[in-house]
């Protein structure tokens, strides 16, 4: 599928395309014509309550279903805590790669709009589905109470859990990475109040996010855990409810980009016609002499000749059995490509070596979602002396309140402190931003093996505080010791999330800024199913060695410290990784890209060494 210019749902007619080929085997520039555009009415900010009040909504709705699931899984579904966690971990990455599908068919067919109209619906309908599976007394097996061994769930009751786990992947998998390219549309990207409005929804978009994680992880799991699992997963409905009324009553101020067409058939034509030209002989001077041609008010910014990965150029070597429309646009773009979208897709494959080592930095936040629960729950949650107890799944707040409050503080004195010494805008570098998440994921790690061992040993030889249900017996270390390691992932998520969704949303060409949001969650994807397959290699390794069980139901007769140092391990050979790998790296529209210009008749080729 042909890529179309930027187009908005409009009536209004435009001109189409034109460019002039100048004759020449070895350029075709395109000639910018002066065409009538079609008028935006970019209304910013006065939209931005509709739009931050269904994100806001959406994610109390999502998080309040999803944050207490596990806890869910294993008291009313009567599953065990590694069953349980394995199904929560496949889960999350469905969703995660279900964000990648969902980007294909946004930027393809139906556009941001349209996708995420369906997606807020479907969120609301697995919400509800999951209420059920509470209030009908049919749909989950028979309450555990304190016996050692329970009636597990029958397959009918799975497969209805299933299919409202399912609706919450189309939703979920749908909104992510729609949402933030979809509030930034609202702005015009070329005036300077438009510019601004964009870099504050981004701080506004995060900080939605984290305050809706906040409120479910307090309020709404202490009433499904304390009060009743029927109304704390009523809550979450009624919001989801709340977010679709309030996306649809904007409906019609809205800018709304169009689908541009795939911008896979691009990439999958370069690789085509590269394979095809690999026997051509490389040309001189690439950057003159490459095929180029830019349709009318192209969507993307015009891209510099970069000297990584030649073995692409050859894609828009013009063959002399290459034929060319009259205004210089190839006959079949399946033979000849343009240096634009060769060195479109070099942006790509640049991002590729960063996103793998990105997607390994995601165990950390996986594990510790999941793992300190458990640990909570053989600990002392007690607060005060008024008896009262934090519910287990409250601890993974402190990773939100972290990230929450180290951004603010990384906004207001550590970026004006850095841009004095550093002289760059935003004190660090995309890059130094991401890696000084990594190093704070490995941190974390560390620390949470330690603690561990401290809670451990506080079990094996200090009194203990009776007997937590299907687990063991509970130390006495107080589970406030969870904080550092938590806090430290927080701080990891301010620097790494921020710093990749960011980092995608301005590498990646401006007509994939769906895949660019849904990449920084199929990583996500990547990490959850290798978390999965780290638990249950590691459960089946450890079982019958003597020295026990990493992951047993009991933490106490468990070795989960041994754990954590495994994946702090992981994290410290792919820290050296990225190093080298951020080294190697070329920023879009740096002075790392090639410039020709012409001096009394000689081509000068001028490169900034500068990397990173």
């Amino acid at each position: 599928m042909e890529r179309n210019p930027l187009e908005v749902e409009s009536t209004d007619h435009q001109k189409p395309s034109s460019a002039v080929y100048d004759g020449s085997a070895t350029a075709v520039d395109s000639v910018e014509e002066e065409v009538q555009e079609t008028k935006l009415v970019y209304r910013g900010w006065k939209v931005m309550p509709f739009i931050i009040g269904n994100e806001t909504f959406e994610k109390l709705g999502i998080i309040g279903t999803l944050s207490n699931l596990l806890v869910y899984l294993t008291a009313v579904f009567n599953m065990k805590s590694i069953t349980a966690a394995t199904i929560i971990n496949a889960f999350s990455g469905t969703i995660n790669f279900g964000t990648f599908v969902a980007a294909f068919l946004c930027d393809t067919y139906f556009g941001r709009y349209k996708t995420l109209t369906v997606a807020v619906i479907a969120c609301f309908l697995g919400s509800l589905v999951i209420l059920l599976t509470a209030a009908v007394p049919q749909l989950h097996p028979a309450p555990c109470g304190t016996a050692l061994t329970c009636t597990g769930p029958s397959g009918g009751q799975i497969a209805f859990l299933l299919m409202g786990l399912a609706f919450l992947v189309v939703g979920a998998g749908g909104i992510r990475p729609c949402n933030l390219a979809f509030g930034a549309d609202q702005f015009n990207p070329k005036s300077e109040s438009g510019k601004r409005g964009i870099d504050s929804f981004f701080n506004w978009y995060f900080f939605t996010f984290t305050f809706a994680q906040i409120l479910s992880l307090t309020l709404v799991v202490y009433i499904q855990s304390n009060v009743s699992w029927t109304i704390g997963l009523t809550i979450p409905v009624v919001l989801m409810f709340l977010a679709c009324v309030i996306f649809f009553a904007c409906d019609k101020l809205y800018v709304k980009i169009k689908a541009s067409g795939s911008p896979l058939a691009s990439i999958a034509q370069v690789i085509t016609v590269a394979i095809k030209k690999r026997g051509l002989k490389a040309v001189k001077q690439p950057w003159v002499n490459l095929y180029n041609y830019y349709p009318l008010n192209y969507a993307n910014s015009k891209l510099k000749y970069t000297d990584q990965f030649r073995f692409l150029d050859k894609a828009a070597i013009l063959a002399p059995e290459d034929k060319l429309e009259a205004d210089g646009k190839p006959t079949d773009p399946w033979k000849l490509c343009t240096m634009q979208q060769v060195e479109e897709v070099k942006c790509i494959v640049r991002v590729l070596p960063i996103w793998f080592a990105s997607s390994i930095y995601y165990l950390t936040i996986t594990q510790q979602m999941t793992y300190p629960v458990f640990q909570a729950l053989q600990s002392d949650r007690r607060l005060g002396s008024g008896g009262f107890v934090i519910p287990a799944a409250t601890y993974v707040v402190f990773l939100m309140t972290g990230m929450t409050v180290f951004i603010i503080i990384y906004d207001r004195v550590l970026v004006p402190t850095l841009r004095r010494i550093t002289g760059i805008d935003t004190g660090i570098t995309l890059l130094q931003r991401i890696g000084t998440g990594i190093f704070f994921a490995f941190l974390s790690l560390v620390v949470s093996g330690f603690v561990e061992e401290r809670r451990r040993t506080f079990a094996l030889t200090k009194p203990t505080l009776g007997m937590a249900p299907r687990k063991g017996e509970i130390s006495s270390m107080s589970a406030m010791w969870l904080i550092p390691q938590l806090t430290l992932a927080g701080v990891a998520e301010a620097f790494g999330a921020i710093g990749q969704m960011e980092f995608y949303y301005k590498q990646f060409p401006e007509n994939m800024r769906s895949f660019a949001g849904s990449i920084f969650y199929v990583g996500g994807g990547v990490s959850s199913y290798l978390g999965s397959f780290l638990i249950a290699t590691v459960h089946r390794t450890t079982q019958n060695s003597a020295g026990g069980n990493w992951l047993a139901e009991d933490l106490n007769k468990g070795r989960l410290d041994l754990f954590y140092f495994m994946i702090a391990g992981i994290l410290a050979v792919n820290f050296a990784y990225f190093l080298v790998m951020s080294r190697w790296y070329r920023y879009k529209g740096s002075d790392d890209e090639v410039t020709a210009y012409e001096t009394n008749g000689d081509v000068i080729k001028q490169q900034d060494k500068n990397k990173v």
